[in-house]
């Protein structure tokens, strides 16, 4: 069971069960690995950074869609701060690694979206806009739930002097924990009342936004872009 899972018996602990495997694979992959060891070279984090940034605003729009399609107030408010947060918050963890490796705003602009991360963004645009809101949670849920626990098992493991530090205590920090354990909340309330069938493209969802997650660190680690 994750360290930031739900109740026994909720789609969150079903959701995180059946992908654990997957789970496990983001967390020894070569560029997690080495971040945690502070070896990653520059050249792939930034590759990363930039794209995440990119992605980002993409994620930044499907949550505030997740707000109008949300079934009551609270619902609104809890999407529309995440929106928020995505945005200025995580902006500002990019910021600082933007100002150390020399990437100014026109750079930054002229970088495409690579095929995962365009992929990634269009996935979650689609999804937010044609499936009714239990899915969308489910599809946004992976961003948030892994990124806490591989930063959380980073910390573990990362030395003092870490280069990425800001990366590791941001997404390792009680603050995000808190946002994630929102999230997951949000998302087994949405599940109690669901259908067998809109249960079922919840875990759909769930599990290619999962996909999503290592597709997008692989991507970065290779520093992958549009073959022609």
């Amino acid at each position: 069971m994750a360290a930031f899972g739900g109740e026994a018996g909720t789609f969150s602990e079903e959701a995180w069960a059946r992908n654990a495997a997957a789970y496990e694979t983001i967390r020894t992959m070569p560029f997690n690995a080495e971040l945690a060891a502070g070896t990653l070279a520059p050249e792939r984090f930034r590759h990363y950074i930039v794209q995440d940034a990119h992605y980002l605003i993409g994620f930044g729009r499907a949550l505030s869609l997740a707000a109008a399609k949300a079934p009551d107030p609270d619902g609104i408010v809890l999407f529309s701060r995440a929106a928020q947060d995505a945005i200025v918050v995580e902006r500002a963890l990019h910021g600082g690694f933007f100002r150390d490796y020399g990437i100014g705003p026109d750079a930054f602009a002229a970088t495409p979206l690579t095929p995962a991360c365009d992929h990634y963004v269009a996935w979650l645009t689609a999804t937010a806009y044609a499936e009714p809101f239990e899915t969308v949670c489910a599809a946004l849920l992976p961003c948030f739930w892994i990124y806490a626990e591989v930063g959380t098992d980073i910390l573990a493991r990362a030395r003092p002097d870490n280069p990425y530090r800001a990366w590791i205590d941001t997404y390792a920090g009680e603050e995000f924990a808190t946002a994630v354990a929102a999230m997951i909340a949000a998302t087994d309330r949405a599940a109690e009342e669901a259908s067998p069938t809109i249960r079922a493209r919840m875990h759909r969802a769930f599990a290619h936004a999962t996909r999503l997650e290592w597709l997008f660190w692989d991507s970065a680690y290779r520093e992958a872009g549009w073959p022609l």
